[in-house]
């Protein structure tokens, strides 16, 4: 038997083991979907860049205050007891995800992922100073000059500042903006405040300057898994391959029916305008972030040429296949799936704004000291020790009784009252007391109360009183 040996042809660039990335010059595009990206743009960095400073009473209104182990969010003070609203939250937003995905796909990534929003803030600035793709194109081809120099200096400097605002105002979130403002002008600022403020600029300047579309194809785990998510009646921007192909340059003149052509003119303009340089018209493609940058480009070229618009739409794989209008395709996106994502978001956003507004003002923890499990004092008493950390989740100061129950004869020896301030958790020393020999030797199990008359607030906890043998 004859071998024949397997000979490796060799690449082009035999040093490399990965493909090389060409840079993606995306063109500008204007267009009823480019609006609504730049209105999510504004709304999300509205919020962003504007609640830390937005007051509620005489604090920040949103403060992540980790230091003091406590959340602020407008009316409501939170404890790291409260950990079950921040699993609400994570829920409520996978569900709004899976959601989404089921019903048009990837419209986070493509409106107001974060990355999508920097990357679409920074090549605007890139615009600005550059000038559009051409310009861009031969700015970065030619040699280099002092116009070269100054543009591309201004470029970053632009992109610089706005990103170390962007890690000031999230550091903002966690130390009041107010006083991180106070010290950095007096420099004045923590390490950790400094670490954080360059971390989180860097990565912006980075991601949305430079990584730009290698984070949604390669970083991103949402483009791995949205296969999951997606079936064949979700709506995606899709290219019409019927009214398209065969794809082909003709004069704007020519009459369709005379041609031996498709809709498509085959300008290209569809992959100029995408953010992650694909060509929609290969089909769904994981690196499409659903931006429907091409579809706004397409339609206008419809447009010019006097065609019909919706060469490339948003529309499902279903739809394509079996050339349904508007209304069929719409009775399948309603499918049982997105209904059922609906009816479970709806219920879980109900339950958890009611258990907030209805959350009791007033978290107590009972510790018991373990220095003296328990002991005889003057006039016959047998007593414990205890620990109650009392955390006051109002904005106002509340006066609190402390009574306790399960023995006969139990009583509370110190003083059954304590004021804790506004927001305020405190550690308040409880000493109970029963008649010696009134109860038997062992464990028993009792019951604190501490509540507030005016307010109505009432918290109960248990914990056990130790009678020694």
């Amino acid at each position: 038997m004859k071998v024949i040996p397997i000979v490796p042809v060799p690449s082009q660039d035999s040093g490399s083991l990965y493909e090389a990335q060409t840079k993606i010059y995306p063109r500008s595009v204007s267009g009823i979907f480019s609006r609504w990206r730049w209105i999510f743009v504004a709304l999300t960095q509205l919020v962003f860049y504007g609640l830390p400073w937005l007051e509620w009473g005489q604090r920040q209104a949103v403060l992540f205050d980790l230091g003091a182990r406590r959340f602020y969010i407008f009316g409501w003070v939170l404890y790291p007891q409260d950990f079950i609203y921040l699993t609400g939250l994570l829920v409520i937003s996978a569900l709004s995800l899976f959601l989404f995905t089921a019903v048009a796909g990837r419209l986070w990534c493509g409106f107001a992922c974060p990355q999508t929003v920097y990357t679409e803030i920074f090549l605007w600035i890139e615009r600005k100073v550059e000038g559009d793709r051409s310009a861009r194109l031969r700015l970065d081809a030619a040699p280099m000059s002092l116009e070269k120099l100054v543009k591309k200096w201004s470029k970053h400097f632009f992109w610089i500042s706005l990103s170390m605002w962007t890690g000031f105002t999230f550091v903002g979130f966690f130390t009041p903006i107010r006083e991180l403002a106070m010290e950095f002008l007096q420099t004045r600022m923590t390490s950790w405040e400094v670490f954080w403020v360059f971390f989180y600029g860097i990565a912006t300047y980075g991601n949305a300057g430079f990584l730009r579309e290698q984070v949604c194809k390669y970083m991103c785990p949402y483009a791995r898994f949205q296969s999951a998510m997606f079936d064949a009646d979700t709506l995606i921007v899709s290219y019409d391959p019927g009214r398209g192909e065969p794809r082909g340059a003709r004069s704007r003149k020519a009459e369709l029916s005379t041609l031996s052509l498709g809709a498509c003119v085959d300008c290209t303009l569809c992959v100029q305008v995408c953010p992650t340089g694909i060509d929609i018209r290969e089909g769904l493609q994981y690196e499409c972030i659903g931006c429907a940058a091409c579809v706004d480009v397409c339609d206008t070229v419809m447009d010019k040429m006097n065609y019909p618009r919706g060469l490339i739409r948003f529309t499902t794989q279903n739809a394509l296949a079996g050339s349904w209008d508007s209304r069929q395709m719409w009775r399948r996106v309603l499918r049982p799936r997105v209904l059922i994502y609906g009816a479970l978001l709806l219920a879980l956003c109900i339950g958890v704004l009611g258990s907030l507004v209805a959350r009791m003002p007033l978290k107590v923890d009972v510790v018991r000291d373990r220095a003296a499990l328990s002991r005889i004092v003057a006039g016959g008493k047998l007593e414990n020790v205890y620990r109650l950390q009392v955390m006051n989740a109002t904005e106002q100061p509340q006066r609190y009784r402390i009574t306790a129950k399960g023995l006969d004869g139990l009583q509370v020896a110190s003083d059954p009252d304590v004021t804790v301030g506004p927001a305020e958790s405190r550690w308040v020393a409880v000493r109970l007391q029963i008649t010696y020999g009134s109860a038997t030797p062992g464990s028993h199990p009792i019951e604190f109360s501490i509540g507030d008359a005016v307010q109505g607030a009432h918290v109960a906890e248990k914990s056990v009183f130790i009678v020694p043998r």
